[in-house]
């Protein structure tokens, strides 16, 4: 379990980074919140359904890679005939097409599905790592398009699981039990605190249900190492997360879930590990404590942020990641934004943010939407990548 926090030391070749401690009073309430959670979670062991893993803490700077590939497992849509592939300044651009061949009749292709599936593929030197970020809301799809991407579970370094919503999570255990045996011992599963493992029902428009909740027992049964790290902490050595992300900038929470606290038939979460929680009142909105970003240091570019899902905000998860890396310059932004259920003014004052952010390059995943899309692309065209499932997206390191 990630129980402490010392990042220290960041000297760095970026301008903008500072030593970050949780004596830091700017920083404090963002960085170091969730002490007591994480102690409770240390006790708890994960209710004993799998092992406790530490996580690996932000000690220093975060690593520089020399590159970092995203492909886009899945997401809400694919363009199959569009042009393959495209150069955008140093970033390259491939989509997969379909599956189709001289050598043989059409066959299975990728299978789009309203969820998020991300796989990073980093090097730095010699060193290659892999890791798999969401796992969208099928196995059946999930599965499928790994297979087609060629993408082999037992490559596998680390898993990110964002946060606790079924098209985040629901190809989880279905892609577990088909991996059966072939993942690395004690894989681990970087989630963001006990609040994820909470079942919970979607009450937004526009049909209220049972929104799920996450097989604890199978991921015992799969020898992963859950690792919950509510403070950031190194991802496979090359990446890192976030941490919780703190309330920073203007934007508000839109709850569309609520969580039911306790457990059932093993499954489910410890209201004792969950600050002012109480297991009488019923269902609580979910207010995404546990809500995580994955990140990434292009040497001479920048982070790449993965934000998988933005319940608490695309401009707060950036910020999150500039603050515990000591990185300003974001080189991309890259996932869902949760800009969709969000009235236009709202959409513009999250634009201004990000222009004034400057990332060289934003990728809208998921649950951005339509109307946000193309404001940015009025606004930001330079910017601006249209990506979806299959796509393959190549940051390379600044020439020495």
């Amino acid at each position: 379990m990630a129980v402490t926090l010392t990042p220290s030391a960041m000297s760095s070749r970026y301008a903008g980074r500072r030593s970050i401690t949780c004596d830091d009073p700017d920083r404090r309430d963002l960085l170091c919140g969730g002490g007591a959670l994480a102690m409770n979670l240390l006790l708890a062991g994960l209710l004993g359904t799998s092992r406790p893993a530490r996580a690996q803490a932000l000690a220093g700077p975060v690593p520089d890679l020399d590159e970092v590939t995203v492909r886009i497992v899945t997401d809400s849509y694919q363009f199959a005939v569009g042009p393959k592939t495209r150069k955008a300044d140093n970033l390259l651009i491939e989509h997969f097409g379909w599956g189709i061949s001289p050598d043989h009749p059409p066959g299975p292709t990728l299978v789009s599905e309203f969820g998020l599936s991300l796989h990073a593929t980093t090097r730095r030197g010699e060193e290659t790592r892999r890791t798999l970020v969401d796992f969208g809301f099928t196995p059946q799809a999930l599965t499928n398009n790994l297979g087609l991407l060629g993408m082999q579970a037992g490559d596998l370094d680390a898993l990110v699981l964002s946060h606790g919503h079924y098209d985040h999570f629901g190809g989880l255990a279905g892609f577990l039990a088909a991996s059966k045996g072939r993942l690395k011992s004690k894989l681990p599963l970087h989630v963001g605190g006990e609040d994820c493992f909470c079942a919970r029902d979607w009450t937004a428009p526009p049909v209220k249900g049972d929104f799920g909740v996450i097989d604890r027992k199978g991921l015992g049964e799969a020898d992963l190492a859950v690792t919950s790290t509510e403070r950031p902490a190194l991802v496979a050595d090359h990446g890192f997360t976030s941490g919780q992300i703190g309330q920073r900038s203007f934007e508000k929470i839109l709850s569309p879930s609520a969580m039911r606290l306790g457990i059932r038939d093993g499954v489910g979460c410890n209201p004792e590990s969950l600050a002012t929680a109480d297991p009488q009142q019923g269902p609580i909105p979910d207010q995404f404590q546990h809500e995580i970003a994955t990140a990434f240091n292009v040497r001479g570019r920048g982070l790449v942020i993965l934000t998988s899902c933005s319940h608490r905000g695309v401009v707060n998860a950036i910020r999150q990641a500039q603050a515990v890396s000591g990185i300003n310059k974001v080189h991309a932004v890259i996932g869902g934004f949760h800009l969709a259920p969000y009235q236009p003014d709202y959409l513009r004052e999250t634009l201004a943010a990000l222009q004034a952010i400057s990332p060289d390059h934003v990728v809208p995943l998921h649950c951005s939407g339509e109307i946000f899309y193309e404001m940015a692309k009025a606004e930001m065209p330079a910017k601006l990548v249209r990506a979806y499932t299959g796509t393959r997206l190549t940051f390379s390191a600044a020439a020495a």
